[in-house]
């Protein structure tokens, strides 16, 4: 198995980042190619990008920066995402994704979905920039 990580020093405070990153409504605002329509359906969210429809939870702890995110096409079929924010000096924050390579997944798929997370890292900086 396979593992990519991409971490990104951003010039906002801890909290910040941790409320944008751990808030499921905020989604498609940074995650623009995972994320290109988030629905709703009961207690249940799901997104829908260019390989399909996807269950999408978020599961945070303020106290430890972690932020593990799932999706799957069913809910008894979610893979983890684990991410973590993570407080420096002078008010700065370092924020890391990690992304794990499927038994079933191509490997041109999950080189192509780790492109994808830096590009949308882009966003991240933007959207806390300032």
């Amino acid at each position: 198995m396979r593992s990519r990580t991409v971490t990104s020093v951003l010039d906002a405070d801890r909290g910040a980042v941790f409320d944008l990153m751990a808030d499921i409504e905020r989604l498609p605002e940074w995650a623009t190619e995972f994320a290109r329509e988030l629905r709703r359906e009961g207690d249940d969210y799901k997104v829908v990008n260019g390989l399909g429809e996807f269950f999408f939870a978020i599961e945070a702890h303020e106290d430890t920066g972690v932020i593990d995110m799932y999706a799957g096409p069913s809910k008894d079929q979610m893979a983890i995402f684990p991410t973590r924010v993570v407080g420096l000096p002078g008010g700065r924050t370092a924020f890391s994704f990690t992304m794990f390579q499927g038994a079933e997944m191509p490997d041109d798929l999950f080189d192509s979905q780790y492109e994808s997370l830096q590009r949308e890292f882009t966003n991240i900086e933007r959207l806390l920039a300032g």
